[in-house]
């Protein structure tokens, strides 16, 4: 096994309401909004397809992020001219730039999947486990 690198903090080691990592964390806490990102990355989408591809995301908390990320201008509204209205919902050119770095950490979710399942089992046996219905 290696050994992990230890990093030289900053003097001193503040994590600061304005740092960068914690804004970063403020912006992508909502549960679904790296969700959301990660699915419009493959194009626009209408609201029903958004929620069929994200199983487990209640139609209110599907608005309710889609509006935070319209009012963040990461996402981008369309209503379509048609009978009944259509809306979809595309990522602008900011969030194509968030799409990146949530690639890179699927990426490693991916190629660590048994580290997940350890965390998964050790959440379970101490009673802390996450119900996939229940996450929202």
């Amino acid at each position: 096994m290696t050994t992990p690198t230890v990093r030289q903090p900053p003097d001193p080691l503040v994590v600061s309401e304005t740092c960068l990592p914690r804004r970063i964390h403020m912006l992508l806490t909502p549960k679904w909004t790296s969700m959301v990102i990660y699915v419009l990355s493959f194009g626009p989408l209408r609201t029903g397809q958004l929620q069929r591809s994200m199983p487990g995301i209640s139609k209110k908390m599907l608005t309710q992020t889609l509006r935070e990320l319209e009012g963040d201008q990461l996402v981008a509204r369309k209503v379509r001219q048609v009978v009944p209205p259509a809306v979809e919902y595309s990522l602008t050119g900011l969030g194509q730039k968030f799409v990146e770095p949530l690639l890179a950490l699927y990426d490693w979710a991916e190629a660590n999947a048994t580290l997940l399942d350890t965390v998964e089992r050790n959440r379970a046996a101490s009673g802390r486990a996450i119900s996939p219905r229940n996450e929202e």
